[in-house]
């Protein structure tokens, strides 16, 4: 397999960890964003379950939302790519989310609501995907019942329950990777996570490098909810236009008892308009819902509404991100949906840009931001009746 793993084992032997079984190890994997720690990790669970008769390897996320936009994909990559892989392949059940083998052995995907739901069935090989997102009862639950090798991974933008009870263990192999151990990352990708260098120390020792921190100053106080309220008042879509660097991204957005409620619908590069209409129709949307999008863009504008879609350019006057901002944190704590992975990761990491004097600016960092941005529309487009009042955003 000429991939990104086998690069980084060529370049770290420590990371032999990862695919030596002859002794149960929980192997740590704490990288940066687009390190390839994923994708390298599913590499090797496709390895184990070939060479090894009838073993059962589980991937748990946070959610199946989560695991299709990243464990599922890279698995399903990973089979495409490679032909031999592909002929030990017996089956893939795309409802059960199970690669099932020639020898016998499974790789299935899965998640789970608490610790008692992860008492039910054991299993040779688990891996706990991005797993600051998993409670640590359901980790503790989960390889308890695990024969042979326990993987984690993460992004390491604050500390959690793998710095306290299993990091430093006899049983536990660590590593950090980084953007530089993955050959294949793409150019775009890149040039954003060098920016990080510039623009914050923080963002880059945690993203860029892959250095365990804390993310400080961050623009919103968001909490995670498992449902969206069924009723909303001033429901509409923000939608910020992106292609090739940046994704598209459609937010649906409300108040419930004065309470902001956010839920991603859209985190994809690469789209055409074309795209766009029919993600819009597989979402559910209407003609008649109220789409606030990026008025730089009236291009695309037009040609949705070409559509029939009911979408309209932002008012962004001067000054309109501090003032969005801060229309949005009159609002308190915002509320994510669970299965919004992306708004939620940005979330974690859009903050408050800080001077080379170490002082706070009331200037948020141009990164992290494109889901917020669709949420700012938004909010400029509903909220923003007392717009003769001035608004602090910073605080």
């Amino acid at each position: 397999m000429q991939t990104s793993c086998l690069y980084l084992w060529n370049k770290h032997p420590e990371q032999y960890a990862n695919v030596d079984p002859t002794k149960k190890v929980t192997v740590v994997n704490q990288g940066g964003t687009s390190s390839g720690k994923t994708y390298s990790i599913m590499q090797v669970l496709f390895t184990l379950a070939i060479e090894n008769a009838a073993w059962t390897i589980t991937v748990v996320g946070q959610d199946m939302p989560n695991l299709k936009k990243g464990a599922i994909r890279d698995a399903g990559t990973i089979v495409n790519s490679s032909a031999a892989i592909t002929s030990e392949v017996l089956s893939y059940n795309k409802s059960e989310k199970i690669y099932s083998f020639k020898n016998g052995s499974l790789i299935e995907f899965t998640s789970y609501d608490d610790f008692q739901d992860a008492k039910n069935g054991k299993r040779d090989v688990l891996f706990m995907n991005e797993a600051n997102g998993i409670p640590y009862p359901i980790f503790s639950e989960l390889d308890l019942r695990t024969s042979k090798r326990t993987f984690i991974d993460y992004n390491p933008n604050s500390e959690f329950w793998v710095h306290e009870k299993v990091v430093g263990q006899a049983q536990a192999a660590f590593f950090i990777s980084n953007y530089t151990h993955n050959p294949f990352i793409d150019p775009s990708i890149e040039e954003g996570i060098l920016r990080l260098k510039h623009l914050d120390p923080q963002l880059w020792r945690v993203y860029g490098l892959g250095q365990t921190g804390k993310i400080e100053g961050l623009v919103f106080n968001t909490k995670i909810v498992d449902v969206m309220p069924e009723y909303l008042d001033k429901v509409g879509y923000g939608m910020d236009f992106g292609f090739s660097n940046d994704p598209t991204t459609l937010i649906k957005c409300g108040l419930s008892d004065g309470v902001i409620y956010l839920q991603e619908i859209i985190y994809q590069k690469g789209l055409t308009n074309s795209d766009i209409n029919k993600l819009f129709k597989d979402a559910g949307l209407t003609k008649r819902d109220a789409i606030y999008a990026d008025s730089a863009d009236p291009k695309s504008i037009k040609e949705l509404r070409l559509y029939g879609w009911n979408i309209t350019g932002a008012d962004k006057g001067a000054d309109s991100i501090l003032y969005g901002i801060g229309l949005l944190k009159q609002y308190g704590t915002l509320n994510i949906h669970r299965q919004s992975h992306n708004l939620t990761k940005e979330a974690a990491a859009y903050k408050w840009k800080v001077s080379r004097q170490g002082e706070k600016e009331n200037k948020p960092i141009d990164a992290f931001n494109h889901g917020w941005d669709a949420v700012r529309y938004w909010a400029l487009s509903t909220l923003g009746n007392n717009k003769g009042k001035k608004i602090l955003a910073y605080g």
